[in-house]
Formats: structure tokens, C-alpha cells, sequence
């Protein structure tokens, strides 16, 4: 029973993260995605791989299919991996809006031009391996209590998002790193969702289009 009622919450946690993405990828197009009953429009069958894309890797976390710890560079480049090959080729380039130059997003490749988010203008590429070195050490003392830990968890959530490792796709890497870190701390589970309490006001899913980088998808 906590099996079947995880592959529902897990659709309704892909829901309210593509709504965090500005994606208003309706349930019943995700889950005819899983029976991949696919629609013929383009930007629509895109939209549907990319939940399957999010819903897959979940599952391999739940089911204890990624590496451990979860507070690794390796978890972290294998998420982006993981969900990034599983999505269409149009979404995998991005664009300057600026400029208009396209660049192609390497899934699991760390980024390797400036970016900026915002007004937020995070770490240089050159900088991204000390910084996510910090990261791990920082998040992974075994000085921290288990309540420092949890506590922990949405701290890291909004370091690993400010420090926007990759070029795209780093709001997915990041909602699932948490997921992960919570279930590996024992408090999270299949059984609730990370990104349902994040995209529960609309004033915070809003902001999830002004959260993305300089370069934005094509497609979008």
C-alpha cells in the first residue's frame, strides 16, 4: 500500500515542482506520460517527457537506486545526470535572451560560463568546485546534532540553489537533493513531497521564472 500511494505522490510532487518551474503541466498529462501515451503536440510531449524525467529519478531515490551520501558531489552530478539525459534534445539548449547565443546543456556537467539569476550573480565557474567542496564539508560535519542536520536540509537547499552548479536544471537537482537528504535523515519519505510545501503560495511560484538564469530555455 505505501508503494502505490508513493508513485501517486510522486506525480504530485513532479505537479508542484513543474508549477515552481512555471510548467503547468496538468496530472492527467503526467500520468498519461507514465503510460506513454504521449501528445502530439511538440511543447506539450516535452512538458510530459520532463515530468517522467523528474518521476523517474525520484523513484531511483526512493527505491535507494543513487548514490550515497546524499551530501556529495557525486549525488548531486548524478541527479543532474540522471534527470537532464532523460528529457528531449529542444530541452536541453538554452538561450541568452541578451545575446540570443544558444549553449547545450551537458547532463551531469558542471557549468562552465557565468551566469546570472536575477539580480543574483553566483559563483565563476573556475570558483564551483571550492565552493561545492565547502558545501559538502559544511553540511556533512559529524559534529552537527540530528536536529542541526534537519535544520540543515533547507539551509543546503538554498546554498546548493545559490550556488547554481549548473547550466540549467539546477531547481529540479536541487528539490530532489532535499527529498533525498530528508529520506536519508529519516524524516522524509515516498509519502510526502518537498515541492508541495514550497509551491503551496502563489507568490512563490511566481518567483520561480525570476529564479532562473540568464540563459532560459528555448522552448520556453
Amino acid at each position: 500500500m505505501r508503494a502505490s500511494v508513493g508513485d501517486l505522490v510522486r506525480s504530485m510532487n513532479c505537479y508542484y515542482s513543474n508549477l515552481i518551474e512555471g510548467h503547468n503541466t496538468f496530472p492527467i498529462d503526467i500520468d498519461r506520460a507514465l503510460k506513454d501515451e504521449l501528445a502530439p503536440e511538440p511543447e506539450r510531449r516535452n512538458l510530459q517527457l520532463e515530468a517522467r524525467a523528474h518521476i523517474d529519478v525520484q523513484r531511483m531515490i526512493d527505491r535507494g537506486e543513487a548514490p550515497t551520501p546524499v551530501m556529495a558531489l557525486e549525488f548531486i552530478t548524478w541527479t543532474h545526470l540522471n534527470f537532464c539525459e532523460r528529457l528531449p534534445n529542444e530541452m536541453l539548449w538554452v538561450e541568452n535572451p541578451e545575446t540570443k547565443e544558444r549553449l547545450k546543456v551537458v547532463p551531469g556537467k558542471l557549468r562552465d560560463r557565468q551566469v546570472k539569476v536575477g539580480r543574483h550573480v553566483p559563483p565563476a565557474p573556475d570558483e564551483l568546485g571550492a565552493f561545492l567542496k565547502r558545501f559538502v564539508e559544511g553540511y556533512s560535519s559529524p559534529h552537527l546534532s540530528r536536529l542541526r542536520k534537519v535544520i540543515g536540509v533547507a539551509a543546503s537547499h538554498h546554498r546548493l540553489a545559490w550556488i547554481h552548479p549548473f547550466l540549467d536544471g539546477n531547481g529540479r537537482v536541487t528539490r530532489l537533493f532535499s527529498h533525498a537528504l530528508l529520506r536519508e535523515l529519516d524524516v522524509g519519505s515516498e509519502l510526502w513531497s518537498v515541492s508541495r510545501g514550497l509551491a503551496r503560495r502563489v507568490a512563490v511560484v511566481a518567483r520561480g521564472s525570476d529564479c532562473r538564469s540568464i540563459f532560459a530555455r528555448k522552448s520556453r
